[in-house]
């Protein structure tokens, strides 16, 4: 399994080089890929569906830390993979005519292909570390993806939040998974299903899950992340299909199937995402219709769609998870095909605003046919797929485990919701293709069936698996409810059911849905009313508390980075000076022992009272080279130390280094105007105490160093082994080349990379073409 994941970020990386100008024929077959996908994963279909456990591919990485690059394949990933790639396939396909005339398409088959191959690492890793891996890399190559339009402001903002929300979740997301492999001892998810009771039984569960929560529901859309969802509606139509129906929001949603079995041992994990699904598939819904956008109205009805699958998994019984595995496929489907019915008309009409656009059915008659299709299994029609799902929702919040509070609770929720559902479906799948044709679009062209093929495709399938059930039920479908409920499950699709309370909310919610179909007229009078709640959605709070984290990293950056260097080494000296200063007073017993320090020789108070000579210039003359010369005095008197106590190599090294820098001064500041006169005293008093308290502690680390026991044994072993394993007779230079031979290579890149930046700020020229002195 890793070698087809690697061969198709490969060929992602390889359609970069295939130029539209050259290649715009390739671009109508390079669905192929996806496709053969497709049929390799198909291939395992029988083993899955027979089979009891998990198909693994084991492929070792970091065995030190636990990470692998295992890869399972069982009913749930099955179910998500055959989804990624099938409806891949399709979206690829119809892309190729959709962006034909894009000189840029090269580069959306390679984010495309990326994207793909990254959903196809999440929902196959049996690691978690690995699954995180390729997580972060959706959220990477959905960024490009729908800030695809570079040169519109809207998709940029777009993209960046739906990055800047995901890697949150991301982040937090990592740090869960941290926290199960510290409890579990284990990263590998095939092991954690054997030993749920170990995560939920810890200290640590409830923090674990919440961590868990934040990664899936920001990836997923659910309350209060929803809005990036709406606002990533600026990308390409192909990118809406794929990203918004079966896949990106699809990842959250497989997160939290997948540790439904692991981790939904406690209350709090039910509670917690009925409560998120029900809030956000209520929300969604309602809000659909008030827009008259197509594609705002497929957004918030998406949403609610995911909403819908939280609260299933929430209520974690059979009835619900079965329910969940199936509303799954359903809703890619169906929104799928109205995503890319949005294109094409779109692309014919360039307008996607519902209260113009009518009478298309007459133009485009297939199209409208895939769309009714898709209408009618949004709905919940018989006959169509989606008749099957919502039969199955109504199940679940009518089941006899309730009491009557809860159970009128939650039906009512699921009926409100599903009527504005299906209201919002018959406006985007069949308000454009009914009424009168205005004159506008009356010169409108024929789609290409390069287009209308994919959404005829998907509508097809709504309408054979609501026929015929059992093809996708017992080979898809059982199985991955399998593996999101923990043990088998007899329950079945079937047409008819018999009459009864599901039969009857499920006639209400068609005949209610299709009453307020007919009221609601798209305008911008009904988005006009959704303004008031812009003040208080979680957007603008957001929005609010990203700009005063910018204000206070504006302040900060003023008042710590200033552009003095002076002030710089002023931070750095006060915060070492608090935190050793503390660390030596709080926690070692400070003693100076002065009988077994030497008394003062001659030559050496010599020296002390040259360097006091010389500091006293450096803080009173106004001449650089004044204070360039008393430097190199204090450092002369430094080396003429060295030599006192035995230690004339590092007097040598401290000699050349002394010169060397006194010269570069030299020829660099000799041109410089002299010191500006300070006369501000609180600065100075400042500066002073500053200095002082830095020497003092100083001073005192180094005479307590003098009284602690040393601990002898690092240099023993360099003063062993420098010659024996490194063939050099000098100890520092032998740990500065061989010991810490890359930390010293490290040193002298950054120091090349600093030459480098003033060079280049050297030879910066302003704009009139003059170098700037």
């Amino acid at each position: 399994m890793l070698l087809p994941i690697i061969i198709t970020f490969l060929l992602a990386f390889l359609m970069l080089l295939l130029k539209p100008q050259k290649f715009l024929r390739f671009f109508k077959i390079i669905c192929v890929i996806p496709f053969l996908f497709f049929l390799y994963l198909l291939s395992y279909l029988p083993s899955i569906h027979k089979g009891t456990t998990a198909i693994i591919f084991r492929n070792e990485w970091i065995p030190s830390l636990g990470i692998s690059l295992d890869f399972k394949i069982d009913g749930l990933s099955m179910l998500f993979a055959l989804m990624i790639t099938g409806i891949g396939t399709l979206i690829y396909f119809y892309a190729s005519e959709y962006l034909k005339r894009d000189e840029n398409i090269h580069r959306f088959y390679c984010y495309l292909t990326l994207f793909m191959a990254a959903m196809l690492g999440v929902v196959l890793s049996d690691n978690l570390i690995t699954l995180f891996v390729f997580w972060e890399l959706t959220s990477i190559s959905s960024f490009f993806l729908i800030g695809y339009n570079t040169t519109q402001e809207d998709s940029r903002k777009s993209a960046l939040w739906a990055l800047s929300l995901t890697s949150l979740g991301g982040f937090l997301m990592l740090a869960s998974f941290a926290l199960i492999g510290i409890v579990a001892g284990t990263f590998s998810l095939n092991e954690l299903l054997l030993y749920p009771d170990v995560l939920v039984n810890n200290e640590y569960y409830y923090i674990i899950i919440f961590l868990l929560f934040a990664g899936a529901f920001t990836k997923s859309a659910q309350f209060p992340f929803h809005f990036w969802l709406p606002g990533a509606m600026k990308a390409p139509t192909p990118v809406s299909a794929y990203l918004h129906s079966a896949t990106m929001v699809k990842a959250g949603i497989y997160i939290l199937a997948r540790f439904t079995p692991i981790l939904s041992g406690d209350d709090v994990w039910n509670y917690t995402l009925m409560i998120v699904g029900g809030i956000t598939m209520f929300m969604g819904a309602v809000l659909s219709v008030f827009y008259k956008d197509m594609k705002s109205v497929l957004a918030y009805s998406t949403i609610s769609a995911l909403g819908i699958i939280v609260f299933l998994l929430g209520i974690g019984t059979q009835t619900a998870l079965y329910a969940a595995c199936t509303f799954i496929l359903v809703h890619a489907l169906y929104k799928a095909t109205l995503f890319l019915i949005t294109g094409i008309v779109d692309h014919a009409a360039h307008t996607r605003d519902l209260s113009i656009l009518k009478g298309l059915g007459k133009i485009m008659p297939i199209v409208a046919v895939a769309g009714f299709i898709a209408a009618l299994s949004s709905a919940g029609i018989p006959l169509t797929f989606g008749f099957l799902s919502k039969e199955l929702i109504y199940g679940v919040t009518t089941d006899t485990i309730w009491t009557q509070e809860t159970l009128i609770l939650l039906t009512t929720i699921a009926l409100i919701t599903n009527v504005f559902l299906t209201a919002s479906g018959f406006l985007a799948g069949i308000r454009p293709f009914v009424g009168k044709l205005p004159k506008e679009f009356q010169k409108i062209k024929k789609p290409s069936v390069f287009l209308w093929l994919s959404p005829v495709l998907l509508s097809t399938g709504t309408l054979v698996f609501g026929l015929f059930p059992s093809v996708i039920d017992q080979t898809i479908i059982q199985s991955a409810a399998r593996n999101v409920i923990g043990s088998t499950t007899e329950m079945y699709l079937s047409l008819w059911h018999g009459f009864n309370l599901v039969l009857i909310l499920s006639m209400v919610t068609i005949a209610t849905g299709i009453i307020l179909y007919f009221l609601i007229k798209p305008s911008n009078k009904n988005e006009g009313r959704l303004k008031g709640l812009h003040e208080v959605a979680p957007q603008t709070l957001l929005t609010n508390i990203a700009l005063g984290i910018r204000w206070f990293a504006f302040r900060y950056t003023r008042f710590f980075h200033n552009g003095y260097l002076r002030v710089y080494i002023m931070f750095i000296i006060i915060f070492f000076i608090g935190i050793i200063g503390y660390k030596l007073f709080a926690d070692v017993p400070l003693r100076v022992n002065t009988e077994d320090l030497s008394a003062f020789r001659i030559y050496e108070f010599i020296v002390f009272v040259i360097t006091i000579i010389a500091i006293y210039f450096i803080t009173s003359t106004t001449s650089r080279l004044t204070s360039i010369a008393a430097l190199g005095v204090i450092g002369y008197s430094i080396c003429l130390i060295f030599v006192f106590y035995g230690a004339p190599d590092l007097a040598m090294t401290q000699f050349a280094i002394d010169t060397l820098t006194v010269v570069l001064f030299v020829l660099v500041l000799f041109k410089l105007p002299p010191f500006l006169k300070f006369t501000n005293k609180k600065i100075q008093f400042r500066d002073g105490v500053i200095s002082v308290s830095f020497g003092i502690l100083i001073a005192l680390i180094t005479l307590q160093a003098l009284v602690s026991p040393a601990d002898k044994s690092v240099s023993k072993f360099y003063a062993d082994n420098a010659y024996i394993l490194a063939k050099g007779k000098n100890v520092v230079n032998v740990i500065l080349v061989d010991y810490r031979g890359f930390d010293t290579m490290i040193e002298t890149i950054v120091l090349g990379i600093a030459a480098i930046g003033v060079y280049s700020i050297l030879k910066y020229k302003t704009q009139d073409g003059e170098k700037s002195e």
